[in-house]
């Protein structure tokens, strides 16, 4: 369904202010169907957790459910009569956690009274969560039982030692395990959540049935939960450091396939050359069977059913990952075929014919990525937090149009190094 009603070329106007609480507020008017999408973006995500906490960015998200206090003559809430007032209300919130980002979202209805309680009940949560010992006791030995569990799939031994070489000591590399979430309780999470969720650094995103005066009133309300958080000054995350060396880990497990991922830390959003990567990538190994990877590693040598690269930029250099299973006996071969192709690809870049087809196919595809409210918000959302143009959607087929063969060959050559990949292979003996 195409909500937000536009064309793939027309204009996407952002209305874009900031809140007299220093909220950066964003707002797509889509008047199609009666709805209101809301994202409320702080730093506030798994980076800032404490050395030997991890975990405690995504429990104060997932803890924002368990129930609120009595507020302002409202009778306490414990998580069903939360969970009952949002079905009642025909509405939805929640928070979740990336590496970078700790997000509120909110959907509703825009009938007057609908909204009016949606957005008070939200509100709500946000102003008094009620951080309840005893569910926290309960969702801890939940959570570290599904690690438990987890451990014993190779693939969470590959994506834990691909994080752990590719960051070191940074905390984007740090694993959540039992023993962490056993080092904190709901006093650090209500103290993380005063720390972090500060209206002065919040970006809010809308998208529906709205205009500005009402997007600044719901804005307003919203954000005016979290005012009494202050403005905490927040410590510099540690940059991400290029690796000096290849780095392999070969880890046995019984398993009939082997897991491996190949990569190294790639780039941060802002890198001017974002868009030659993000083409030569679906070149590589983003565009699933047309791309170079699937062609290589499956088509002519059936060593995988599938292969996949991509670059996972932030406002920190995310990594570039490649990743694929494999029969255990044939890990040593289709790893070293990777390397070959990517080395060839970065050593020579695409072909013109191969660029033409993934232009082709970007370009021709771009409507599916705004064809809701909710990839609507996820865009501006996007937008807000790496500080891009306004008309950053406006102008992305012709970013993408733009892109050549040399540029490709350039950036890829300035921004991976062949000879220093991190190689895990978990599987076989």
């Amino acid at each position: 369904m195409l909500v937000a009603g536009h064309a793939a070329h027309a204009a996407i106007p952002i209305q874009h202010w900031q809140h007299a609480s220093g909220a950066k507020v964003y707002l797509v008017e889509s008047p199609v169907i009666p709805m209101l999408d809301v994202q409320i973006d702080v730093d506030g995500g798994s980076r800032r957790d404490p050395a030997g906490q991890a975990g405690l960015a995504s429990a104060t998200a997932d803890m924002l459910s368990a129930g609120t206090l009595a507020h302002e003559g409202q009778s306490a809430l414990d998580e069903h009569q939360l969970a009952e007032a949002w079905t009642d209300l025909g509405a939805s919130f929640g928070a979740e956690v990336s590496g970078e980002r700790f997000t509120l979202s909110l959907r509703t209805l825009t009938e007057p009274a609908l909204l009016r309680q949606a957005v008070a009940l939200a509100a709500r949560q946000m102003a008094v969560p009620a951080w309840p010992g005893p569910v926290w006791q309960r969702d801890r030995e939940r959570w570290a039982q599904a690690l438990r569990e987890a451990d014993m799939r190779p693939g969470t031994h590959a994506d834990r030692a691909f994080g752990q070489a590719v960051y070191g000591d940074h905390p984007l590399g740090r694993p959540t395990t039992p023993e962490t979430l056993a080092a904190f309780g709901v006093d650090d999470m209500r103290a993380f959540y005063r720390q972090h969720v500060a209206a002065c650094r919040a970006n809010v995103t809308l998208v529906g049935a709205i205009n500005r005066q009402t997007a600044d009133d719901i804005v307003g309300r919203l954000i005016s939960a979290i005012a009494p958080n202050g403005c905490p000054r927040l410590a510099p995350v540690p940059a991400v450091e290029p690796l000096q060396a290849a780095v392999e880990q070969r880890m046995p497990f019984d398993a009939a396939q082997a897991q491996v991922l190949i990569g190294q830390p790639g780039i941060a959003r802002s890198d001017p050359d974002y868009f030659p990567l993000f083409v030569g990538n679906y070149i590589l190994g983003g565009g699933g069977f047309v791309s170079r990877l699937m062609t290589e590693v499956r088509e002519k040598r059936g060593l995988t059913y599938g292969v996949y690269s991509t670059f996972m930029p932030g406002l920190q250099p995310g990594p570039f990952q490649i990743g694929l299973t494999t029969r255990p006996d044939q890990a040593a071969q289709a790893v070293a075929l990777v390397r070959e192709v990517v080395a060839r690809f970065v050593a020579e870049g695409p072909t013109e014919d191969e660029l033409r087809a993934a232009k082709d196919y970007l370009v021709n595809s771009f409507a599916l990525r705004i064809d809701s409210n909710r990839k609507l918000l996820g865009n501006v959302a996007n937008i807000a937090w790496n500080g891009l143009p306004l008309d950053y959607l406006d102008t992305w087929t012709d970013q993408v149009k733009a892109v050549t063969t040399a540029d490709i060959r350039r950036a890829f050559g300035r921004v991976l190094q062949p000879e220093h990949l991190v190689t895990v292979v978990v599987g076989g003996r």
